[in-house]
């Protein structure tokens, strides 16, 4: 046994394997992302898919608060260490696909603290995206405690419910963080603890505010630190590889456009949005480089229709903001042809409209109009002379 103050045998692997977890967070986010996220509140891990058994490789000290597990406790291990005989099956099985379809969810489970407790929790998974190839770098698991009062039937959580911004949680715990080691599937295995199971709960429209608020705040943390390391991150899934470049031409004449816009090539799988203008990251919260490649959804959440939009239409819709704030948006969908007849894109031109607005004496559904009239001036114009695109060898 090693003599007070002199590192074990022990000591060394739990610092090895310290190191490998603390990389796949520092490697991508920079030396500085443990102590940013140390300093935000609420109770999360992040686990790193690419890592074997899928372990978690940072744990909260709000976490900690809540389930009783030190951060060392958990380190290196499966996420599934919370869950236990009771935790409801069906429950399990929507996380399950969530991960394997790399989605976010969120779902009400019966989770166990260290002391073999139930609890009941509000799970929020969010994937963290590499924003220019897509590719999944960790997933996000947001726990927050599901209050008695909100007992009623049904494990899971589906109904929707605005999402306001809000998250002021548990405190935050520092502890030395060594690692552990376990294999197996994440966020979906149970061990054999057989407490009995309180009576389902569903989880209040608070609640789901404030796990999703949580989420984006420290995806928004992880996003300002990646851009130190030259890798952006964003909780879409985003590829801009593929999307066809605007000429600079074309660029300057919807640079002047003053409305909430974007421009999507409905020629490309899944119609991907190829401009958004300054208004648009203005009210969403996005920035250019996140929604190059992203699909309209990108806003939807509880309460949006999911209608699919082809034609020209205007309708009312609940969208959301970056920071999971919603407003009441009033958006337009049009068709943008070139000069030769055919769609060269769609337009969709979102209005807040709980938002003061000068509309200079027009309806708002007029004023979202001279948007269309003025992309399709330029569109016609720039494509009768072959300019719409970059040529393929320029950057």
């Amino acid at each position: 046994m090693a003599t007070s103050g002199a590192p074990g045998p022990d000591d060394h692997d739990h610092d090895h394997g310290h190191g490998r977890l603390a990389s796949s967070l520092t490697t991508r986010y920079s030396d500085w992302v443990l102590e940013a996220l140390d300093e935000l509140p609420g109770s999360f891990l992040l686990t790193d898919p690419a890592l074997p058994g899928h372990p978690i490789v940072y744990a909260s000290g709000g976490l900690a608060a809540l389930t009783g597990y030190a951060p060392r406790d958990v380190l290196g291990r499966n996420a599934r260490l919370f869950q236990g005989a009771a935790t409801d099956r069906a429950a399990v099985a929507g996380v399950r696909e969530a991960v394997r379809a790399h989605r976010e969810h969120q779902a009400a489970l019966l989770n166990y603290r260290r002391d073999g407790a139930p609890h009941w929790v509000l799970l929020h998974l969010a994937p963290v995206f590499h924003a220019r190839d897509g590719t999944l770098l960790h997933f996000l698991a947001v726990q927050v405690p599901i209050a008695p009062a909100a007992a009623t039937r049904g494990a899971t959580c589906h109904a929707p419910g605005p999402l306001l911004a809000a998250c002021r949680d548990e405190a935050r715990v520092r502890e030395d963080l060594p690692c552990a080691t376990h294999a197996g599937k994440v966020f979906v295995d149970m061990d054999k603890r057989g407490l009995e199971a309180e009576e389902p709960r569903v989880a209040s429209d608070h609640e789901k505010e404030m796990a999703t608020s949580t989420a984006n705040n420290i995806v928004s943390a992880l996003n300002r630190y990646s851009k130190l390391t030259g890798l952006v991150v964003s909780s879409k899934r985003c590829c801009s590889i593929g999307i066809p470049a605007l000429s600079s031409s074309l660029n300057l004449s919807l640079g002047r456009i003053k409305q909430s816009f974007v421009l999507t090539d409905s020629r490309l799988p899944d119609m991907p949005i190829i401009y958004a203008s300054d208004a648009f990251t203005s009210l969403t919260g996005y920035s250019r480089e996140e929604m190059l490649g992203c699909n309209c959804k990108v806003l939807n959440g509880p309460g949006t229709s999911l209608e699919v939009l082809e034609e020209a239409c205007t309708v009312d819709l609940l969208s959301y903001r970056k920071d999971g704030s919603s407003f009441c948006d009033l958006l337009h969908v049009s068709p943008i042809r070139d000069a030769s007849g055919k769609v060269a894109f769609h337009i969709w031109i979102h209005l807040d409209m709980g938002a003061k607005h000068d509309f200079n004496g027009l309806a708002p559904e007029v004023w979202l109009l001279g948007a269309v009239g003025a992309v399709r001036v330029a569109v016609r114009g720039l494509s009768a002379s072959g300019s719409l695109l970059r040529p393929s060898h320029s950057s």
